[in-house]
C-alpha cells in the first residue's frame, strides 16, 4: 500500500493535540521505563567519575567522609543537567525501537495515526523536561553550588584568608551602585577584612562610604566592627561623619554569594544567568570578559531545550531496524549523539564569545541544526513507513 508522502506535522488537528487519548499515555508510559533506566546509567557513571574524587579528599586533605559525600550531594545537581537530556535521547530511542520492532507503530499507522502524531506525546515530555531543567539551572543549582563551595572552602580546606583583593558591584534602587573593597575574605571566620563601602547615587556622585577593619557575617546579616562612616553632599563635600561600634550593613549577600561577585575572577559556566546579567550591568568587566559572560548567558538558555530536540532527533533513528539493537546499541548510539553535540555547542559558544551580537545566534544553533535535522529524519520516515 502506497503511503502519500507529508511534511512533518502536516494534517495534525489542533484539537489532536490539545486532547490527551489512550495512546498518548502508552507512548509516556512506554517511554517512562527506558528514560528512568537511562537516567540512572547515565548518573551512575557520573558518580563513578567522581568516587575518585571523594577519596582524594578524604586522604590527601584529611576530610571527613561525611563532609565528602555532602559536598558531593551538593554538587551533583550541576551534573544532572547533563544527564537528563540523555536520559530523554535514550528513552526516546529504546521507545521507538520496541515500537517499531514489534510492528505497532505499523499498526497504528494502519489505524490512520500518522507518525507525527505518534510523535507527539514524546515532544511534549521533552519541552516539559526542558522547562524543568531550566528552573533547575537557575534556581536549584546556583544554591547548591553555594553550599558546595562553602563545605569545600570552610569545612575541608580550611581555606586561610584570600591573598588578592575582593571588589564586588552591587546595583541599587533607583539607579545607584554600590562599590565594596576588601583586603581579603577569610572562609573560616566568614568575614571580610579590611573593608570599604562605597554609595553611588544614580549620577555615579559618592554619596556615603564605609570604612572598617573586619565586617562579619552573622545571622544572616553583614556586621561592620568598628565602622567609620562618612556622608556626602551631592557637590562631594563631606557633610557628616561618626563612628559606629558595630554597623549592619547590606552588601549583597552571604560570603560564597559576595565572592561569586567579584565577577572579574569568575568563570561565567559557574553563575546562573541571574548573576551573569548582574555581571554585565556592573560595567565592571574588560570586552573579551563582556563578550564571554554574554555567550555563557546566552547558552544557558538554549541548553535545556537539548532535550526536546533530542526527541527529533532519536525518535526516527528508533525507527531504523539494526540488527543486534536494543539497549546496548541505544547507550551506545546515545553517548556519540551527546557527545557530538556538546562538541558542536562548545565550538558555537567559542564564535559567539568573539562578539557579542553573535552571542544570540551562536547559543541556538546547535537546537536548530539538531532540530532540523530531526524534522528532516522524521519526514524521510513517515515517507517509508
Amino acid at each position: 500500500m502506497a503511503v502519500t508522502q507529508r511534511a512533518p506535522f502536516a494534517g495534525i488537528r489542533l484539537d489532536d493535540v490539545k486532547r490527551i487519548t489512550i495512546l498518548d499515555r502508552y507512548l509516556v508510559t512506554e517511554f517512562s521505563g527506558p528514560f528512568v533506566l537511562g537516567l540512572a546509567a547515565f548518573t551512575l557513571i557520573f558518580v563513578a567519575t567522581q568516587i575518585l574524587a571523594i577519596g582524594k579528599l578524604v586522604t590527601e586533605q584529611h576530610a571527613s567522609l561525611a563532609a565528602a559525600i555532602e559536598y558531593f550531594l551538593w554538587d551533583m545537581p550541576q551534573f544532572l543537567l547533563l544527564v537528563v537530556p540523555m536520559a530523554v535521547l535514550f528513552g526516546t530511542l529504546l521507545t521507538m525501537q520496541r515500537l517499531s520492532g514489534e510492528s505497532e507503530v505499523t499498526a497504528m499507522m494502519a489505524g490512520g495515526i500518522s507518525l507525527q502524531r505518534i510523535i507527539i506525546p514524546l515532544a511534549v515530555v521533552g519541552v516539559v523536561v526542558s522547562f524543568l531543567a531550566l528552573l533547575v539551572q537557575e534556581g536549584l543549582v546556583p544554591l547548591a553550588n553555594d553550599r558546595a563551595a562553602y563545605i569545600r572552602e570552610e569545612v575541608i580546606e580550611h581555606l586561610s584568608p584570600a591573598a588578592s583583593n575582593l571588589t564586588v558591584v552591587t546595583p541599587l534602587a533607583g539607579g545607584g551602585k554600590q562599590v565594596t573593597i576588601a583586603g581579603a575574605l577569610d572562609p573560616q571566620t566568614q568575614s571580610l577584612l579590611n573593608v570599604t563601602v562605597l554609595q553611588y547615587d544614580s549620577k555615579s556622585r559618592l554619596a556615603e562610604m564605609i570604612v572598617s577593619g573586619k565586617a562579619r557575617y552573622e545571622g544572616r546579616s553583614w556586621t561592620f566592627h568598628d565602622a567609620m562612616t562618612y556622608q556626602f553632599t551631592p557637590d562631594g563635600d563631606l557633610a557628616t561623619s561618626g563612628n559606629s561600634p558595630t554597623l549592619l550593613v547590606d552588601i549583597g549577600g552571604n560570603p560564597n554569594q559576595v565572592a561569586k561577585r567579584n565577577f572579574s575572577t569568575q568563570d561565567p559556566e559557574n553563575l546562573s544567568r541571574a548573576e551573569i546579567s548582574a555581571a554585565l550591568a556592573t560595567n565592571t568587566l574588560s570586552d573579551a570578559q563582556r563578550n564571554s559572560f554574554q555567550a555563557t548567558y546566552e547558552a544557558k538558555l538554549a541548553r535545556p531545550f537539548a532535550s526536546f530536540v533530542f526527541v527529533l532527533f532519536a525518535a526516527p533513528l528508533g525507527l531504523r531496524r539494526v540488527r543486534g539493537g536494543g539497549t546496548p546499541l541505544g547507550f551506545g548510539l546515545a553517548v556519540v549523539i551527546v557527545f557530538v553535540y556538546y562538541v558542536i555547542s562548545t565550538l558555537f559558544l567559542s564564535i559567539g564569545s568573539v562578539a557579542g551580537w553573535l552571542a544570540g545566534i551562536a547559543a541556538w544553533t546547535p537546537i536548530v541544526i539538531f532540530g532540523a535535522i530531526g524534522i528532516w529524519l522524521l519526514r524521510r520516515a513517515s515517507a517509508t513507513q
